[in-house]
């Protein structure tokens, strides 16, 4: 920072005005400078007493200088080699904070990963000059300090860190262009990406790689149906509950440590189950064949596929989500099963048949969660069915309303009200009771199957409830990022 004089004449009289600016640097050739306080006509003392304290926060010109700090209405005490400088108490004030440590230690993450040394020698300077391994570098951290959608990345987030300051680059690295050109670039480089990725991780942690996790997430585009037939974005069966929206199906390879392994972009009307053969290939071609345990979510491995993995070399074990149709069919062989404590409140029942696993298992907290959902909702139905009940309205219109409120509570908690609308509007509502003494037993219950041992339930329960949090965190953070 140093003080800049402004010169202009009028009336025949040349004025003289002062200004502190902070020099920038954008480019190798170019310089600028930045306006912080504009002082005005100042005499020469006046001009004295600014640069004394601005030739502290030289750093390009000059040696150190130590200075003391007192308040200006004391008489500092003189003492041989240090600069004392008055400060105006009641006119401090903080302007322009920013946060350094979360982007200091993002950068130092990406340094210690050589991501900087891989992506430098594949993607170089573009003829405007963009480091495009610095704009990588800038997706990276905001994904991982501050994930959110790419406009507020670019016009809000990066000014208000320290970024620019740790990378060296100004505001033309995160327009918007330059961000979607990196990741165009990105994507030619993604197989390349993995494997440095993984080789990495292994050699800094001693990361294995035998129990792999399978899921599926999405993302939802508020746009129109692309006219390109070979955009993926599509109608399908939305997680999200926007069946409006167009989306896209993104299949996951992780650890259980929730290191992405594989990962594809598939059409938004993909059926689960035709997912995982494609991703056992690609991991196989990626990393090369072995004894693996792949854990899987209900709906995505089907008979065939499962087949195809146990009677493969080297032996592959699977442990998957079961729907609870099934449950209906195995109850009567799990009831004469005994419970076996896993940990507090965590059991599980072992059914071994045909050459499979069956493990029940039943937890106190989800139960307790899965009931105060249900409770909500089913009282939210009830109270709602009083609202319409009071009012005079024809047969139609009631089972209209009916409609609605029982798609508003869902299946289960309206399932458990019978309704009767008899043609003159008169209506009859029964609790079953009998239904909801089964809900009850079933809530808080998962029923897995798998073909390994039954040595170690344990072992089973906590490689299911790793895929749980690890999709749970990754559908979070896909929601966040999402361009919607």
């Amino acid at each position: 920072m140093f003080l800049k004089c402004s010169v202009r004449r009028k009336d025949g009289k040349e004025h003289r005005s002062w200004s502190v600016v902070e020099s920038q640097r954008l480019s190798r050739r170019r310089v600028v400078q930045r306006h912080m306080l504009y002082r005005g006509e100042i005499n020469d003392s006046q001009r004295a007493a600014w640069e004394k304290p601005l030739a502290v926060f030289d750093e390009q010109h000059g040696p150190p200088v130590t200075c003391a700090l007192f308040p200006d209405d004391r008489t500092p005490p003189v003492v041989a080699g240090v600069t004392a400088l008055p400060v105006q108490l009641a006119r401090l004030r903080l302007e322009r904070p920013r946060p350094w440590g979360a982007v200091w230690l993002g950068d130092a993450l990406w340094r210690e990963l050589k991501l900087d040394e891989i992506f430098a020698a594949r993607l170089g300077l573009s003829r405007e000059g963009t480091d495009w391994e610095k704009v990588s570098r800038i997706l990276t951290i905001y994904r991982l300090v501050s994930p959110g959608r790419e406009w507020r990345w670019h016009r809000h987030w990066f000014a208000t860190t320290a970024l620019p300051d740790v990378l060296g680059v100004d505001a033309r690295a995160v327009a918007d262009d330059t961000l979607y050109r990196c990741l165009d670039l990105l994507l030619a480089h993604k197989e390349e990406l993995f494997a440095q990725r993984r080789q990495r991780w292994s050699d800094l942690f001693g990361a294995r790689y035998e129990v792999l996790l399978d899921d599926l997430t999405s993302t939802y585009f508020e746009c129109d149906v692309p006219a390109d037939e070979n955009d993926p974005r599509r109608f399908g069966d939305s997680r999200d509950r926007r069946g409006d929206c167009v989306q896209v199906v993104v299949a996951l390879g992780v650890t259980p440590e929730g290191l992405p392994l594989a990962y594809e972009m598939l059409p938004g009307n993909t059926a689960d189950k035709t997912t995982l053969r494609a991703m056992l290939e690609l991991i196989q071609q990626r990393y090369g064949k072995a004894e693996r345990l792949w854990v899987m979510d209900r709906g995505i491995p089907t008979e065939e596929v499962l087949a195809e993995l146990r009677a493969s070399e080297p032996r592959v074990q699977d442990l998957a989500g079961t729907p609870k149709g099934r449950l209906t069919k195995l109850e009567a062989a799990l009831a004469g099963r005994p419970w076996q404590e896993v940990r507090p409140a965590l059991r599980v029942k072992l059914l071994p048949q045909d050459g499979e696993l069956y493990v029940l298992a039943h937890s106190g907290a989800r139960a307790g969660k899965e009931r105060g959902m249900r409770q909500r909702k089913w009282k939210a139905y009830w109270r709602r069915r009083g609202e319409w009940a009071a009012q005079e309205l024809p047969r139609e219109e009631r089972l209209q309303k009916l409609g609605a409120a029982r798609e508003r509570a869902g299946r289960v908690a309206a399932g458990l009200v019978r309704v009767t609308v008899a043609a003159d509007g008169a209506r009859r509502c029964e609790l079953d009771r009998a239904k909801l003494r089964a809900v009850r037993q079933r809530e808080g219950r998962y029923l897995l199957r798998t073909n390994l041992s039954a040595d170690d339930p344990a072992l089973v329960w906590r490689c299911y409830m790793q895929l749980v949090a690890v999709a749970a965190s990754w559908a979070r953070r896909n929601k966040r990022i999402c361009p919607v």
